[in-house]
């Protein structure tokens, strides 16, 4: 199973923040290569990236740090965070951004989302964010009435390589993942689904491991690494992860 470690980018540093409230971050990183340098050092096999401010203004605003990641590192970036168009989607990828991750656009848009599924091949993933199992979109500052479930299948159905599965009330809290409502999406669709929310021991990764046969690749940590619960190294020698 896949240990992705975080890179929250928000003003230019690495941060985290509590249950996605801007105004409630942790600088844990002013450069957010440094971070990237150092998950790199640690063994990470891919990095998730997410341009916080460019998730609330709906573009793409941290594109020299997330280039200059992918310049100089050779693991796979995911990035995600305001990319709602063809032509934002194409310039990350010639970035070097080897998955992009929508959400927003895949919910208000589906013809959107099913053009770039059909450009580019394997390099859409969906973020499915959920406030009390709804979807939350805009940067989570909108909540809708779509089921995280029912959006899930829908993204499927658009061509969507795989899914990432935030629980909101979860993200930055460090009590736990979802590992109920995980199941519940992953269980409901037929491509990989990653586990994204309130790591915070060893012990939860064994829990979303034990979803590997429901379909769940790899769970998405943050805050934990950030605040030293337990290393990388540790979370990857946990029966078997990469």
């Amino acid at each position: 199973m896949l240990i992705i470690p975080a890179i929250d980018i928000k003003d230019g540093r690495c941060v985290r923040l509590y249950q996605g409230e801007m105004d409630k971050e942790t600088v844990y990183f002013e450069n957010p290569v440094e971070a990237a340098r150092h998950w790199v050092q640690q063994g990470a096999a891919i990095l998730h990236i997410v341009d916080l401010n460019g998730a609330v203004a709906g573009r793409p605003v941290h594109t020299r740090e997330v280039a200059e990641i992918c310049k100089n590192f050779s693991v796979p970036v995911e990035l995600g965070g305001g990319l709602r168009s063809v032509a934002e989607v194409g310039s990350a990828i010639a970035l070097g951004v080897e998955r992009v991750v929508i959400g927003t656009a895949a919910w208000e848009n589906r013809e959107l989302l099913r053009e770039l599924c059909k450009m580019f091949p394997d390099k859409i993933v969906v973020g499915i964010d959920a406030r009390n199992g709804k979807a939350a979109v805009k940067g989570w500052k909108e909540t809708t009435s779509m089921d995280a479930v029912e959006l899930a299948k829908r993204c499927e159905e658009d061509g969507a390589s795989r899914t990432i599965y935030t629980d909101i009330s979860r993200d930055g809290t460090s009590h736990g993942v979802n590992i109920e409502a995980t199941a519940r999406v992953a269980r409901a669709v037929n491509i990989p689904v990653i586990a994204s929310g309130g790591v915070a021991r060893l012990e939860d990764i064994r829990a979303v491991k034990q979803l590997e046969k429901d379909g769940v690749e790899g769970v998405i940590v943050g805050r934990a690494l950030y605040a030293g619960a337990f290393t990388l190294k540790e979370a990857l020698t946990t029966e078997h992860c990469t």
